[in-house]
């Protein structure tokens, strides 16, 4: 998420801060009830058996608390400053059992509430069929679930929600795209050749301006039901799993919505950062690693709010970092799902984020984490993940959106060579590698959801759109596209509304059906086709996907590089002049010793004679070097 993403936001909310709401009256019925039980349930068989619940409901802060379950010892009531609140820590040992957890609440000698907590058994299929992580091996589809595809009319509109806007024509207001849309297309997926999907937020985003973005949660435990239900979605992972296909699903740990549930009663006063008067973020990194910064900028930096209609959670507090936390553990052995890609990273608190990032791979060690890491400089960027520095910090983020690269694979193809500029960017960024403990684990992608899309950057250049496509499925790290690249959709971020137009043929009614190839036209078959033989080509090479990576110095504004193994060795030719070359490859004999042919990966077509190879305008040419 960018700065300006929201600028409508700061349009249509000019108040500065959330109204602090704590309940000092008395109960006045016989029984408490709960508005709100968090996590709803929890499982046996976790490795961490401390678990800390929330129950909310009008003036349950004056009860006492006890239970009786084998295996499950009651640690610790936390009666905290909003009496609408209690916070109960247990400890559920490896010998309990699944069942109904019975949780009393006495207050005052009055008739005791009983609570039936669910205690279910923890899935033996996680790392296997299930949260089993992304990797090198994969290729991720980003797609903004409002804008793909409306499976489910029914639910465009729901009575009670403040957004009721359905209207197609306006890039401010829902669509009435969901999770059967995406169900419905499932297939389309396996075509194309992608193997996990990057879902923007599902999470509720009960806010009144704007919520088809889903980066403003207004409860944390609850899909949208203007996309689903928490049922619905977990069934989609389970059939994505079927179709071979990962989920990634996008979390916001940095801020919620300020129509969020606990936002309109706080439990306690620093539930979030606040300040005197609204303040804030000032979108500045630095001040984070720099060895000289002042205090100040550095709380502005990350206490800061993102926008006003995003309040900023106040990580340090534990139970804050408990409440995300658990939330974050809970979808995954609620739905399965595969990886975490971390909304505005850079803005949370660094120590919670590696006590976050520890405790979900310690209870699911092959799940994937990768964060929103939008800075400038590849030592910045590799500041927030795992890196090879020797500094005081040392962040246990395992992978990143390289940030960096899709720098300067635009400007390989917009700026005139230059010893820093045009193609020679991606070949200095990659050189600086070393700063990473894995960059094969950094997230690569021509654009996204908060960008100008790449056809639109290089100005509807196809030649050079697909010379970008060529590098993002064969450079080093774990590829990701965005929806509707595939088919030529173009669109520059202002605004950004733009850049997220509906997929043609996603709603009934629609004229052109572009999941099909009889709907699209001859332009986009062919980079939907080019698209998807590369995305094959890379599913069964090793070599693309977790091989070595040699790369020369660029010279005449052409770049090369190889990726290779044991089993094979392809080629990458990247032609950045707006003419026809002709590259000789002597150059490169450290690679291509031994090998006499070559087979481009896209055509299929075979070159005899690899001692000169004819490049076109603007091309890049992916082969696989042959004796």
């Amino acid at each position: 998420m960018k700065k300006g993403f929201l600028l409508l936001a700061l349009f249509f909310l000019p108040s500065a801060g959330i109204a602090q709401s704590y309940s000092t009256s008395g109960m006045k019925e016989d029984t408490a009830i709960f508005d709100h039980i968090n996590p709803p349930n929890w499982w046996t068989g976790m490795k961490d058996h401390f678990l800390q619940i929330l129950f909310h409901g009008k003036s349950i802060g004056s009860a006492q608390v006890t239970l009786s379950y084998p295996g499950v010892q009651l640690l610790k009531v936390h009666r905290v400053e909003n009496k609408n609140y209690l916070f109960v820590d247990l400890n559920i040992s490896s010998s309990a059992r699944p069942g109904k957890i019975p949780i009393h609440f006495d207050f005052d000698g009055k008739k005791p509430f009983v609570y039936q907590y669910s205690l279910e058994r923890k899935s033996p299929d996680d790392g296997i069929t299930r949260a089993m992580g992304v990797s090198p091996e994969d290729f991720i589809y980003l797609l903004m679930p409002d804008r793909f595809s409306d499976g489910d009319t029914t639910n465009d509109r729901v009575p009670g929600m403040l957004d009721q806007s359905l209207n197609r024509d306006s890039m401010y207001d829902r669509h009435g795209g969901d999770i059967q849309g995406i169900m419905n297309h499932l297939n389309y997926f396996n075509q194309l050749g992608v193997t996990a999907l990057w879902l923007n937020p599902v999470i509720e985003n009960d806010e009144p301006h704007a919520s088809y973005h889903g980066y403003a949660f207004t409860d944390n435990y609850k899909v949208d039901p203007r996309v689903g239900t928490n049922t619905l979605y977990a069934r989609f992972v389970k059939d994505a799993h079927t179709h071979h296909l990962k989920v990634v699903q996008d979390i916001v740990l940095n801020h919620a919505g300020d129509r969020h549930w606990i936002l309109k009663d706080m439990p306690m006063k620093d539930w979030l950062n606040e300040w005197p008067s609204y303040t804030q973020t000032s979108y500045r990194e630095s001040p984070l690693f720099d060895p000289y910064a002042a205090a100040s900028d550095k709380k502005k930096m990350s206490d800061g709010w993102f926008v006003p209609s995003m309040p900023d959670l106040n990580q340090r507090n534990p139970f804050v970092a408990n409440y995300l936390t658990e939330n974050a553990i809970w979808w995954v052995e609620y739905a399965g799902i595969d990886a975490y890609r971390v909304d505005t990273y850079i803005y949370c608190d660094l120590g919670f984020l590696n006590r976050f990032n520890a405790a979900l791979l310690r209870e699911f060690p092959h799940l994937f984490i990768f964060g929103e890491t939008w800075v400038h400089g590849v030592t910045a960027q590799a500041y927030f993940a795992r890196n090879r520095f020797n500094i005081p910090f040392k962040s246990n983020l395992p992978g990143a959106e390289d940030f960096q690269l899709n720098f300067a694979v635009k400007n390989a193809f917009t700026q005139p060579p230059g010893w820093t500029e045009g193609i020679n960017q991606l070949y200095l960024t990659l050189a600086k590698d070393f700063v990473y403990q894995d960059p094969m684990d950094n997230v690569i992608f021509l654009d996204n959801h908060d960008m100008t899309r790449f056809l639109s950057t290089v100005n509807n250049n196809v030649a050079s759109f697909k010379s970008g496509f060529a590098w993002l499925l064969t450079t080093r790290g774990i590829p990701q596209m965005y929806y509707g690249d595939e088919i030529l959709m173009d669109g520059i971020d202002n605004p950004d509304g733009k850049v997220r137009q509906d997929f043609p043929g996603g709603w009934p009614g629609d004229k052109q059906d572009k999941f099909l190839a009889s709907g699209r036209t001859p332009a986009e078959n062919d980079m939907y086709n080019y698209v998807s033989r590369l995305a094959h080509y890379r599913m069964h090479s090793t070599a693309l996907q977790n091989g070595s990576l040699m790369q020369y110095v660029p010279e005449n504004n052409i770049y090369v590089y190889f990726r290779y193994d044991t089993k094979s060795t392809i080629m990458v030719i990247m032609n950045a002049n707006d003419q026809e070359k002709t590259l000789t490859t002597d150059r490169f004999t450290e690679r291509m010793k031994g090998f006499t042919s070559a087979k481009n990966v896209v055509t299929g077509k075979s070159l005899p004679d690899i001692k000169q190879i004819e490049l076109k305008p603007d091309q890049t040419l992916v082969l696989e070097l042959e004796h």
